[in-house]
Parts: C-alpha cells; structure tokens; sequence
C-alpha cells in the first residue's frame, strides 16, 4: 500500500481519519472547516491529513509500540484496522489461511485468561490455542463446542467474573519452561536473525551493502560461538535476499527454536541519532513475553558495559518478527548505520566479536537465572566454555 503522510489527501485519508475519530484520537471535523466553494476543487476538512491528524497517528504509533513517524504505512494501518474492531461486531473464529485479527481477538483472548482457558500471548491473533480454548469453555458451560466466539457465547462470558489473579498463565509456562531446561547452553536451539540492508529508505546504495555485510557477519560470529559452546543454531535466511519479518517467523516457529536472536541496524534521518535498543514483544493491552523481555534486559546490559555505545533501552513492541514468533524474541538494534560513530564501530571485526560474545553470554545468564551469576559485563567466553565443560 502507498504510504500517507502530512499534506496528503483524498478518500484514504479519510478512512484513516474515521478510524482516528473511532478510537477517540482525533475530532470528528476538523475546527474550523470551511465550507465547500462551489467554483474550485475544494477537498473535506475530513480528506486532509492535517497537523491535527498527523499529531493522532504518532499518539498511536506511540500507544501501539510502533515506530512514531507520523507516517501510515502498512504495519500502522493494519494496526489501526485491528483497534478499531471491538468484542461482539464480528463473529470470531479460527481461520488457518488468514486468521481473524482485531482488539476484540485481544479481549476475548484476556476474559478466557482470567478464566483459565486461555494460556497463549493476547496478542489479538485468532490462532489455534484461542480456538482451543473457546472450545474448552462452551463445553464446560453447556454451550456447542465449535470454538465460535457469537452473541451467545458473548453473553455466556459476560455472566462471569475473574477466576485468575496472580500473574499471567503464559508468563509462568515462559518461565517453567527456562528453568526445567537448566542452566547449561548444550543443546538449546537458537535462531539467529541477521537484519538485510535496503529494506530502508534511509539505507540504500553503499550503505545498504555495509549494513548488511555487518549485520551477516555478526550473525556468524554469533553462530561460531554458539555452536562452540555446544547449541544447535540457525539462520533464517541464506543472506541473499530480502525475506519479509513474517518469512523469518516462519522459519523460526518451523525449526523449534527455544529463542530468536534477530540482528538489525537503526536508521533516522539525523546523523546525530545514536546507540543501541533491545525490543521484546509487548502490546497496549498489557501482555508482553516475560523471557523476551528478561533477555533484551540482559543483551542490553552486557552490550552497553563492554562496547561505547549508548544505552537506549528496551521497548516492548508488536512488530511482526515479535508477534508471530511462536518462542521468547529479542531484537537488538545494535547502532544507528547512518550515525558516522555507530558505524564505524560496527564496521570494526574487534567490535563485532565483542557485541557477539556480549549476546552469547547474555543468553547464558538468562538461563542461569540467578544462580553463579557474575557482574555485568565481567563473564567471558573463556569463562562460559569452562562452565559448560564443568556442567556437561
């Protein structure tokens, strides 16, 4: 789809702007519209993407985890189609080839957790375990088990309370799961995810070679040091083309993996923009991957005390390399390619070791949880090889 921004306008802009006033971000007219001169080709007030329509779509961006630019692209319309369907307009049901997608997934998902059916992510996907667990509930509440989420079924959940307190059920299998496979790294499965050059506007020519050449490399570096310490690793792709995030969830839900470690570089128009992010998934409506989010904490950490570049922090977001990922992801951005600094830390192989054996061990403390941890930014890879060989 065309991308929409400030200045533009038409019947497009208008949808935007409906979906905008729905959600209470924007005035349903504009103040003080003009009304139409019949002599020229005048536009609605309601067709135009304004200061004041610009202003709601980054409140959006901002509210949704996605990146505020003021720009609607693909991920902040479909982002916006999704918040605008609430619980009981539809009828909700699983559909394998293109599930049902929407806030009102979302709620129902979160009713059927605070019952305890539902043990899986609100991450308002009709998948296959929400399906599972409308058909769990209609069976045990004396309704027809066809995991359809209708009017009765609506009604059926609107006569109960909260059963659950305490926690949520997919954070304490997230959990239990890290812990029953132990501290030792021999056999985990990773998935290694090297970001590609020219999927940006700000990255193209020579600085989409080197974006891509940098991040391929670290990836392997990543991967050797891995498979050292006795891990099974994978790549999600062969680095010579451009798969889309929801290819490389694909292949990471297809291989099993325990985690996905996903490589990108950050781009902004101003060179002065600099430093490194770690991601994990989380939505506005409070569900986020608790290991996602303790292992972005620790890659954050050991990458900020070993190398010079600037913390910027963890975000949770719902970006698709996050959201259809069946397993705990962290995405680093690992420094700005279009800051001169960042890149020409990143351009240096010594730099590139460190950020690798910094992930690696990041990995290791997370499934150490805890126990025979040391400080931050001290644990070596010499020292993790011996520990493994002292634990196998």
């Amino acid at each position: 789809m065309p991308l929409f921004r400030l200045g533009d306008r038409g019947s497009a802009v208008a949808e935007i702007r409906n979906m905008l006033v729905g959600l209470g971000l924007l005035d349903s007219r504009p103040a003080g519209a003009a009304l139409p001169d019949p002599t020229s080709r005048w536009v609605p007030p309601e067709a135009v993407f304004d200061d004041a329509c610009d202003r709601a779509v980054r409140a959006f961006q901002q509210e949704r985890g996605l990146i505020v630019d003021g720009v609607v692209g693909p991920a902040t319309y479909r982002a916006l189609r999704e918040a605008s369907y609430q619980l009981g307009t539809r009828i909700l049901l699983y559909r394998l080839s293109a599930p049902m997608v929407g806030d009102d997934v979302a709620k129902l998902q979160a009713r059927l957790q605070n019952l305890g059916y539902y043990t899986g992510l609100v991450d308002g996907t009709f998948g296959e375990t929400t399906h599972n667990a409308v058909c769990l509930y209609q069976s045990e509440y004396g309704l027809s088990a066809d995991g359809i989420c209708g009017p009765s079924t609506l009604r059926s959940l609107d006569r109960l309370g909260t059963r659950v307190t305490g926690g949520s059920p997919h954070a304490i299998r997230e959990e239990e799961h890290v812990r029953r496979s132990g501290p030792q790294l021999s056999g985990k499965r990773i998935l290694i995810d090297p970001g590609s050059g020219g999927l940006h506007e700000f990255s193209t020519g020579a600085t989409a070679d080197l974006e891509s050449a940098v991040l391929w490399d670290l990836a392997s570096r990543l991967e050797g040091r891995m498979a050292a310490a006795g891990m099974e690793t994978f790549l999600s792709h062969d680095g010579h083309g451009r798969p889309s995030d929801e290819d490389r969830a694909r292949v990471a839900n297809l291989v099993d993996a325990d985690l996905t470690i996903a490589l990108r570089c950050a781009h902004y128009p101003n060179r002065s923009a600099h430093g490194v992010a770690s991601f994990y998934f989380g939505t506005s409506h409070g569900s986020f991957s608790t290991i996602g989010r303790n292992l972005t904490g620790f890659i954050q950490r050991e990458i900020v005390a070993r190398t010079d570049l600037t913390d910027c922090r963890t975000h949770e977001r719902t970006w698709d390399i996050l959201r259809l990922t069946r397993m705990p992801v962290a995405l680093i951005d690992v420094g700005y390619i279009t800051n001169p600094g960042d890149r020409e830390l990143l351009n240096d192989p010594q730099a590139r070791d460190v950020i690798a054996e910094a992930i690696l061990v990041a990995v290791k403390r997370l499934y150490l949880l805890g126990e025979n941890d040391r400080p931050t930014g001290t644990y070596t890879f010499a020292d993790l090889l011996a520990a493994e060989r002292l634990s196998g």
